[in-house]
């Protein structure tokens, strides 16, 4: 039997919320011969392709809910799983009929997927995380932006940092269903030597340089909140912690970018922000109005590649929303040169 692993992609919690699910499966479960693994990306409309579930079973892991009967496993952490009220209505419809028998998980006080697919796979079914702390540790600090400064979230001084900068700009299809299998199977630092591994960091590391170069030249702070534009430098990603490197006084990122497929507007809350966490926007509900979706502290909105106008219209909306909230603390006004 063939299990297909559909997982959020170019996402280091995506890549080892797939690894844990398939070593958990393997372990607990036994049932599949073979795995196989697709990325999923967020993108304009925000729906899954029935087309993408071509494995005898199905599963979903760091991704938004498929109501298809195709998927036998779910396991998602976002407050926005859920595209719908009616799929959310579907998902609890489910969870009651199935019982102690169900095979989909979701909860949204997990700061990782990885992190709550460890939890349910251990407590319901005996899997053993032996061995697997420092993978559970980066998870829950890369997804949860618990670094202890933006110099060290840029600087990619740890084997996991440099793994999830390779991860989330990668446009190889074949590197990280190549990678998954690898992060649950040895240390994270013993993965960092793997000779592809190694061959495609390269270039990543000079694309952060490059990329805080770009954003230099391209960043402002008005009223706590960073804007930027780079839309015009197509990208399959770049670090988001790079504008409160350079702006560490704001609040809030409003930021646009091109990829090959889509336009994206990401937006989020500096993670070393003094400003009480009660008075914070909720980003995600935010994107939820335009399509999007997230995390309290960071989302995005997915467009068409030809739509961007609108999104330049939706940035400007988020970002006068979110300078409203009158939070900044220093300058008002700061721009930074190339």
């Amino acid at each position: 039997m063939k299990l297909r692993v559909l997982f959020h992609n170019n996402c280091f919690d995506g890549a080892c919320s797939a690894s844990l699910f398939t070593r958990f499966h393997r372990e607990c479960i036994g049932t599949a011969s073979e795995y196989d693994y697709c990325g999923l990306q967020h993108q304009a409309g925000g729906g899954l392709d029935e087309a993408d579930f071509t494995g005898d079973e199905n599963a979903i892991v760091d991704f938004k809910y498929s109501a298809s009967p195709k998927v036998t496993w779910w396991f998602d952490h976002h407050v926005s799983a859920f595209m719908t009220e009616e799929l959310r209505k579907q998902f609890e419809a489910e969870q009651k009929r199935a019982g102690e028998a169900t095979r989909k998980f979701f909860d949204p006080a997990y700061v990782s997927c990885t992190r709550l697919i460890a939890d349910v796979a251990r407590e319901r079914f005996g899997f053993s995380t032996a061995g697997l702390e420092d993978l559970l540790h980066w998870a829950d600090v890369i997804d949860g932006a618990r670094f202890e400064s933006a110099e060290a979230a840029v600087g990619l001084a740890a084997p996991a940092m440099k793994l999830a900068t390779a991860i989330e700009s990668t446009n190889d299809p074949a590197f990280i269903p190549r990678l998954i299998p690898l992060l649950t199977a040895q240390p994270l630092v013993d993965t960092l030597q793997e000779v592809f591994v190694q061959e495609s960091l390269e270039p990543r590391l000079a694309k952060q340089h490059a990329d805080i170069t770009l954003l230099r030249s391209r960043v402002n702070a008005e009223q706590g909140v960073i804007t930027f534009d780079i839309t015009d430098q197509p990208t399959e990603g770049y670090s988001k912690f790079i504008p409160y490197y350079l702006l560490p006084e704001a609040v809030y990122a409003v930021g646009l970018s091109q990829s090959s497929f889509r336009v994206k507007i990401s937006v989020g809350t500096s993670p070393w922000t003094t400003v009480p966490k009660e008075r914070l926007a909720d980003i995600s509900k935010i994107c939820e109005r335009f399509g999007g979706g997230g995390h309290p502290r960071v989302g995005a909105i997915s467009l068409a590649k030809g739509e961007l106008q609108e999104a330049r219209r939706i940035a400007g909306v988020v970002a006068d929303e979110l300078k409203a909230l009158g939070q900044w603390n220093e300058t008002p006004v700061r721009t930074l040169g190339a």
